[in-house]
């Protein structure tokens, strides 16, 4: 028949073997722990300090007042733990409790020691005379051996799921799309980017097959998964994998993504998870066609006018050919407005690349409107016959704050448009004063605006096709007005297709 004591350490044994498996909650299990230990021994209170990075921390605590722990706080902070002297711990403890008036007149310490680092201590009292036996300390020492493991376990459990609320929080702040792969190539979790990206939400998604869901629209450029699995993949040299291409969605349209596949290996070299980052690529791509519009247009429209310069020139220096003073004339004037044409073109692709790397600057200053408009009507009146062209505006026009080179290049732009598309008739700059702001339009007597080159007239290199058949240009000229519009605080518009013709206008703050 076993001792009294061995029955009891067998009986609490199993307790807090049950403790260690059915809790993992640290602050329930610290409170389970000390209150079987506090009934193992027969006492009537006891503490659960942890050693933490900063300190000690009274982590449990059982029949203790808050006046003692407030005397037991400044010990722990003072107290090395790193080599636990039971005997000083109980002579300065027994001091603690006289001195806090809680009758404890015995207690006794044991460190929690897991993987031979000490992460605790548990402190027993009780209230009448009799020191803790030899026995006692043998089946406390057991305890808290398995307390230790449990608080350990707690702690780990604890530290996993903080680094699974870290990784969530990563995954789901994360711009970029991110499916998470099981070995069979199923979707484990996918975060809240992926779920905007594709249209649908994380339960429709998970158990999912990888192929059900990355589905390719036409051809990609690169291996898909499946053609690199099947050579050998991810054990291969390279076991980073990028694809690029469109994918398919069940609402249409299919999205430009860029595909990559990272794959996490097990210590033995086995497959655990895949992880899969989906970046949508859609402004990547309409970079490059924006790119290759302006290097097609600007080619084109650099070399025109450089042709009729090399040309003119060329045919007036033959030597085996002599030229009358008009026909010299009229070179020389093909070869200057070609030379102007060629300037302001080039004037406008370095005031486009300004604004794409965010480098406009406006020089502000006092502007009298009605007289920058009348200059400008002179200046297009030598250059069209078959145009009139008038301001009006009213009386007593206020000043504006504005860079007035800025504005007269918009206001040229949106003159020189209306020469262009329309072939007679009155072009006429206006303004109109409101209480925040001045209003100036440009219109024309020609056959306006169509409906549907109307939402994209300002935007870089776009021109309708009207515009590409009858005239020259690179389609910057409403692109720039815009810009140096809005960058003055206003905003820019153009009516729809009216009998009229076309109005374009702008405002200005007052």
């Amino acid at each position: 028949m076993l001792p009294d004591f061995r029955v009891r350490q067998r009986d609490y044994l199993l307790e807090i073997s049950r403790a260690l498996t059915q809790e993992l909650d640290q602050e329930k299990l610290l409170a389970r722990i000390l209150l079987i230990a506090v009934e193992m021994l027969a006492g009537q209170a006891g503490i659960i300090a942890l050693k933490e990075r900063d300190g000690w921390r009274v982590a449990a605590a059982h029949g203790i007042a808050p006046a003692f722990l407030s005397y037991l706080t400044p010990l722990l902070a003072d107290e090395d733990m790193r080599e636990l002297d039971v005997l000083e711990l109980n002579r300065m403890l027994g001091e603690l409790t006289y001195t806090a008036s809680m009758g404890l007149l015995n207690g006794t310490a044991l460190a929690l020691v897991a993987h031979r680092q000490v992460i605790g201590v548990i402190f027993i009292f009780r209230n009448y005379e009799g020191g803790f036996t030899p026995n006692d300390r043998v089946i406390l020492q057991s305890f808290a051996d398995q307390a230790a493991i449990a608080v350990y376990n707690a702690q780990l459990y604890g530290q996993v799921s903080y680094e699974k609320q870290r990784l969530d929080a990563l995954l789901d702040s994360a711009a970029d799309g991110i499916i998470i792969l099981n070995a069979d190539l199923t979707i484990e979790r996918v975060n809240d980017a992926f779920e905007r990206i594709y249209g649908k939400t994380h339960d429709e998604l998970v158990n999912t097959p990888h192929n059900d869901v990355v589905r390719w629209d036409g051809d990609p450029q690169g291996s898909t998964l499946n053609e690199a699995i099947a050579n050998g993949w991810p054990l291969t040299p390279n076991a980073t994998l990028y694809v690029e291409g469109d994918l398919e969605r069940d609402l249409p349209p299919s999205l430009p993504v860029g595909v990559t596949y990272a794959p996490l290996l097990s210590p033995e070299g086995k497959l655990r998870n895949i992880i899969v980052s989906v970046r949508d690529i859609s402004h990547f791509r309409t970079a490059d066609e924006i790119k290759a519009t302006f290097i097609s247009i600007v080619s084109h429209e650099l070399r025109t006018p450089v042709a009729l310069i090399k040309g003119y020139a060329s045919t007036l220096r033959r030597d085996d050919a002599k030229w009358d003073k008009r026909t010299i004339s009229d070179s020389l004037t093909v070869i200057e407005d070609e030379a102007d044409r060629l300037s302001k073109m080039i004037d406008d692709l370095l005031d486009a690349s300004r604004l794409q790397a965010g480098g406009l600057s406006l020089n502000p200053a006092d502007v009298l409107l009605p007289t920058l408009a009348s200059r400008i009507a002179e200046r297009f009146a030598t250059q069209s016959k078959n145009h009139t062209i008038v301001t009006d505006f009213p009386e007593n026009f206020p000043v504006v704050l504005a860079d007035e080179t800025r504005i007269e290049q918009i206001i040229s732009n949106l003159v020189s448009n209306s020469i262009k598309y329309s072939a007679t008739g009155e072009i006429k700059i206006s303004g109109t004063v409101r209480p925040e702001q001045v209003i100036i339009c440009v219109s024309d007597e020609g056959k306006g605006i169509e409906a549907k080159d109307l939402p994209h007239i300002f935007d870089r290199f776009y021109r309708s096709t009207k515009a590409v058949k009858q005239t020259k240009g690179a389609g910057l000229g409403l692109y720039l007005a815009r810009a140096f519009v809005e960058a003055h605080g206003g905003r820019i518009w153009a009516d729809a297709k009216t009998e009229l013709g076309a109005r374009i206008c702008f405002s200005l703050p007052r």
